[in-house]
């Protein structure tokens, strides 16, 4: 049975050791962010994770969501379960003090946002993808709107969703067919049929304020011509009272492969009331806000999902007996010795353990960046987080992702049958974690948008801001002996990122299909390499500074972190052969021979 222990300890020693987050120690609301105050966040969020949430997700599972006449149901205990976490807060940690939230730092609430997810991903979806709405209309709405909308969402009494996907199109957005005709008023009628829409129907809230992308009818054709608009299920009178029921239907719901606890919707709208977010036609500027949000929040999935499955796979591994160790009886008084004894089991666990550990470093650093981004005094500073934060977008949420797959794959191998089985809750993780390489910009895509926008921005001044610390930390540890076993590795992979980086900046200018075939690899490149550096620097910070984690702790992370250089960021070798191959042998069969 899959057991769930919240990482409470890995998580303090990334905020209350590894990160420098002296920088924002002047802002009025992160001045109050003291480690006991820290610590004791994420003490309670551990156990809501584990005594709340955990218990609600086999069975969301096995129920799913039910849909009849419009309407959606969600499995038995999750609408008390919503009720209490935003009563609690737990939605709104982000969130402006003007409009009823906490105003906490990114850095702390993503930490938080891992342990609730690998408890109930389902079951998160309905709060993350509310504040991915929260984030657009408070950037770009008008104030009229903010003031009518945002409190509401911000406690949780609605809800908030993204509506991008149509039958027709899904990442080629120029598509879009839903139309917004203007009304005399200032608002707008929308008409249009909306697909995979998460969350966007269900029993949790009494209102749901979906976020639209359509096209007015003189509009300019392809992405230039789409606009963003608010369109509420019920309408909303001038004081915050609920109106009548708008032009919002809810068409059926999808039956999935996993996440079947969330709600995944076809969604109607005929005539619906809606409002105009941001600039007329320039709609995907204030969707990307959401995008991006909901594309960091994905790859916090992929970390919190590997965590839930590692979890239960180092626990079953320490039970399960299985054989005797190669070397002779280790537990010789009982009948056979764990499964932890063997090599392969070993193999599998360091992976998984070491995969996880350094996404969640990523995740912290890249957290502590956005917070630089919005809240650094300087404003070359803010200018210069929010680049590497760009940059790093499409990274975090393909690297961390396909972590989630690999790791969650393996947790079933370490079960071995009884992973295959449903009876253990292992073959979930692996279902559940497999949409987040698809949604919000399938990784393929988040591959183009690494190679294609991100590198040649501004000839490349958004990879110099991860290229140059990295470059300068090297530098700095060159001759440093007690290091040397995190140096040399994370060296050599380095190098071979930036070989790439040249060939694809030479290549993809002559033959765009060059750059293309090589997308995903170099991503995945460049995904090992952060991670390699996440573990340089944190083998830095305990070899010169450590803190008041137990010897052991210390001990455990160097060891892991030395497996990850020795066994997983080699693999940069194979990806830069793969690269370097070019596109003739992707490329050259016609179509009909497939």
């Amino acid at each position: 049975m899959a057991t769930l222990k919240a990482p409470i300890d890995d998580i303090k020693y990334l905020i209350n050791e590894f990160l420098e987050t002296d920088e924002l120690s002047n802002i009025p609301t992160f001045s109050e962010m003291t480690t006991d105050l820290t610590d004791a966040i994420f003490e309670q969020a551990g156990k809501v994770s584990e005594t709340l949430l955990f218990p609600l997700n086999k069975a969301g599972d096995e129920q799913g969501c039910t849909y009849h006449d419009g309407v959606v149901t969600t499995p038995d205990g999750f609408k008390e379960a919503y009720q209490e976490m935003t009563a609690s807060g737990w939605g709104n940690l982000t969130c402006d003090p003007k409009y009823g939230g906490q105003g906490l730092p990114h850095y702390i609430a993503n930490a938080v946002d891992e342990m609730l997810i690998s408890s109930n991903m389902s079951f998160t979806m309905y709060m993350g993808l509310t504040i991915g709405a929260y984030n657009a209309i408070e950037k770009f709405a008008h104030e009229d709107l903010k003031e009518k909308f945002l409190s509401n969402m911000v406690s949780g009494q609605w809800s908030g969703t993204m509506c991008l996907t149509e039958p027709q199109c899904g990442t080629d957005l120029g598509l879009i067919r839903t139309k917004a005709v203007p009304q005399s008023e200032g608002n707008y009628h929308l008409s249009g049929s909306k697909i995979f829409i998460s969350a966007g129907e269900h029993n949790l809230t009494e209102n749901i304020i979906h976020l639209v992308l359509a096209r007015t009818p003189d509009a300019p054709s392809g992405i230039k011509g789409i606009s963003l608009f608010l369109v509420p299920k019920f309408n909303v009178h001038d004081d915050g009272t609920l109106a009548e029921l708008n032009g919002v239907f809810c068409s059926g719901i999808e039956h999935k492969m996993g996440i079947n606890a969330s709600s995944t919707c076809s969604i109607e709208f005929d005539n619906a009331k809606g409002f105009l977010v941001g600039e007329l036609n320039k709609g995907m500027k204030a969707m990307f806000v959401m995008m991006n949000s909901a594309r960091l929040h994905v790859g916090i999935q992929g970390l919190a999902i590997a965590q839930a499955s590692y979890c239960s796979a180092k626990d079953y591994a320490k039970e399960r007996l299985q054989g005797r160790a190669l070397s002779g009886a280790k537990y010789p008084e009982q009948a056979a010795d764990p499964l932890i004894v063997h090599p392969d089991i070993r193999r599998m666990l360091m992976t998984m353990k070491a995969y996880t550990e350094g996404a969640r470093a990523l995740s912290s650093w890249l957290s502590y960046k956005l917070d630089l981004s919005q809240h650094a005094d300087n404003k070359q500073q803010r200018q210069e987080a929010d680049e590497l934060v760009s940059l790093l977008t499409p990274v975090f949420k393909s690297f961390l992702t396909d972590i989630g797959e690999t790791v969650t794959s393996l947790g079933i191998q370490v079960y071995g049958g009884h992973g295959y089985i449903r009876e253990n809750g292992m073959e979930q993780y692996l279902r559940d974690a497999r949409i987040s390489k698809i949604y919000e910009g399938a990784n393929g895509i988040q591959a183009l948008d690494l190679v294609g926008r991100k590198l040649p921005e501004q000839m490349g001044k958004y990879l110099r801001h991860f290229f140059h610390p990295i470059s300068n930390f090297l530098e700095q540890y060159a001759n440093d002996k007690p290091l040397t076993a995190y140096i040399l590795p994370l060296q050599k992979s380095f190098s071979r990122l930036q070989q790439a980086t040249l060939f694809i900046a030479q290549k993809g200018l002559s033959d765009p299909d060059e750059a293309a075939t090589a997308a995903s690899d170099y991503l995945n490149m460049f995904g090992l390499v952060a991670l390699g550096y996440m573990w340089a620097k944190m083998a830095e910070q305990i070899t010169y500074r450590k803190g008041e984690m137990s010897a052991d702790f210390y001990d455990a992370k160097l060891k892991t972190g030395l497996f990850y250089m020795q066994r997983l960021l080699p693999q940069t070798g194979s990806l830069l052969s793969n690269i370097l191959a070019g596109c003739n042998s992707t490329m050259s069969l016609k179509e009909e021979q497939f």
